[in-house]
């Protein structure tokens, strides 16, 4: 569905990534997981994931859209948010999209994985289960390449905190000496945590080629089920 949105904020999140909030002109219904695409043309499309939940928000819709220098594609979306901001016009959105949005009626536990921005698609994930209620473990890992690039470190470190069944492991690719978390690749960092992920409803989001890693690597080294990995990439790959 075409809807019409008012761009309600545009501030940086980290180098190179922004929050938006998008007001839509009538609500749109989406459940955790699923994206929006923002209209740039007839046939230009671009798709980004929603990063609040259904519940929250007053029908707002928040987007993460990491859009370093060589990502024109990103920059371009970024760049047409910003003048119907300044000009108070609006942006066109298609929406919803996706079907790899959260099993609201599993009693699985649950181990979310993100890599770079795709963290706003398990950020949707996870707030949706605490308003919920849901009380079965959580999982969450997010990947980067610094510390700078976890934008919302200490937002997780205080909801880990907060309910005893979110665990929150950061991982990144360099680290200063003072960092307490885990260092190197994602993935690897998950398949050294645990013995078996056979029980898990398992969500990632970050490139093609990590979540295809994923799948290959967890369902024949830790009997981690197919049919209960979700990821966008999954209908492509």
């Amino acid at each position: 569905m075409t809807i019409q949105c008012k761009v309600k904020l545009i501030q940086p999140l980290a180098n190179h990534t922004y929050q938006i909030l998008l007001q839509p002109t009538t609500p749109v219904a989406f459940k955790a997981g699923q994206y929006l695409m923002v209209v740039m043309g007839e046939k230009d499309k671009r798709p980004f994931s929603i990063a609040s939940s259904p519940c929250r928000n007053n029908g707002e819709l928040e987007l993460h859209i990491g859009a370093a220098e060589h990502n024109a594609y990103a920059q371009e979306v970024v760049q047409v948010m910003r003048q119907a901001l300044e000009q108070q016009g609006e942006v066109t959105i298609d929406a919803p999209h996706g079907e790899a949005w959260l099993q609201e009626d599993a009693q699985r536990p649950l181990l979310l994985i993100a890599g770079g921005t795709g963290f706003s698609y398990v950020r949707s994930i996870l707030d949706r289960c605490l308003a919920l209620g849901n009380i079965t473990p959580m999982y969450l890992y997010w990947g980067a390449r610094d510390e700078a690039q976890l934008y919302a470190l200490q937002e997780l470190q205080m909801i880990a905190a907060q309910y005893a069944h979110v665990h929150f492991i950061p991982v990144v690719e360099k680290a200063p000496a003072e960092w307490s978390g885990k260092i190197g690749n994602v993935l690897q960092a998950v398949m050294a945590d645990f013995d078996s992920l056979a029980e898990f409803d398992i969500y990632i989001a970050g490139r093609f080629d990590m979540a295809g890693a994923a799948r290959e690597q967890f369902t024949q080294h830790k009997q981690a089920i197919s049919e209960r990995m979700f990821a966008d990439a999954y209908a492509f790959i």
